[in-house]
């Protein structure tokens, strides 16, 4: 069903149905799979739908758009009702179609989904209200936010969460900013990720490390170097009283040869990086 402004006019015009025709209406479809009276019922209580989905304008999403998820919500009623329930089909139906307008908005509104669980869906849709009941005039107050979630049945912390999100909207990074407006807001965001240049550096210099740890590794006896791996490169650090198990030494005499073996290595590491500045100076 389409909803331009003449549908909505002509929607609007539709005459409500008495009970008796609306029963009718009912029977029809539900019993006897009569699609005609299917149409009839939904269009009689059109102007249902638009008036709710009016009712959710200072979200501001298109009416529109709402209005045709209103519909998608009365037609599910229309499938889903059962005559025999001493209920009218109106009453019934309005239900869903205010759950369809609801879903439509929490999906909408923002990029980040808001009212994943009934506790945000609550506070979604009756924060504003309760707000404008108690005063509020900015930011809410600590008796407020204790008042909002009472009236919810919700923690105080879900009511301030809440609040944070419906006061920063999604914005776009293209806006223009600037005295000049001659920026994006994109191009005032930095980024923490290293640059192609420092990838390359720091693969360069990670491999040259490497290099120069193994070389050093090379002039250790092979207990020092075992020490070492256990120690300070293997994932999990061997304490020295297991080392010690292991050569048959006190624990003291592996924290001894760990310190040697470490000068070494720095001396070596050293001396590596000495060299190496001047070849390339030379």
């Amino acid at each position: 069903m389409t909803t331009d402004v003449m549908d909505i006019s002509a929607v609007m015009r539709t005459p409500m149905l008495s009970r008796e025709e609306e029963r009718d209406l009912v029977l029809r479809w539900t019993g006897e799979g009569d699609e005609d009276a299917l149409h009839v019922l939904i269009n009689a209580h059109g102007r249902m739908v638009i008036k709710v989905a009016r009712q959710y304008r200072a979200y501001g999403l298109p009416v529109t758009d709402m209005i045709q998820e209103g519909f998608i919500g009365l037609l599910q009623a229309g499938y889903r009702f059962d005559p025999d329930r001493a209920v009218r089909f109106a009453t019934y139906a309005k239900w869903w179609i205010r759950a369809a307008v609801q879903d439509y908005i929490l999906r909408n509104w923002s990029i980040v989904r808001i009212g994943t669980t009934a506790q945000q869906k609550s506070l979604f849709f009756n924060m504003r209200r309760l707000s404008a009941r108690l005063g509020a005039d900015g930011a809410l107050t600590q008796d407020m936010r204790g008042s909002i979630a009472t009236d919810l049945k919700v923690p105080q912390k879900a009511v301030e969460n809440m609040e944070g999100r419906l006061s920063g909207r999604d914005q776009s990074t293209n806006v223009m900013v600037g005295e000049d407006g001659d920026m994006e807001w994109q191009d005032r965001l930095t980024d923490d990720a290293p640059t192609p240049e420092e990838v390359v550096r720091d693969r360069r210099d990670g491999g040259r490390r490497s290099a120069m740890l193994k070389k050093a590794m090379g002039e250790l006896s092979d207990r020092e170097r075992i020490i070492i791996e256990h120690r300070h490169l293997g994932e999990d650090k061997v304490v020295l009283s297991e080392l010690g198990e292991r050569f048959g030494i006190s624990k003291e005499r592996v924290r001894q040869l760990e310190q040697r073996a470490l000068g070494k290595l720095r001396a070596a590491v050293l001396r590596e990086a000495r060299d190496g500045a001047q070849a390339v100076a030379a």
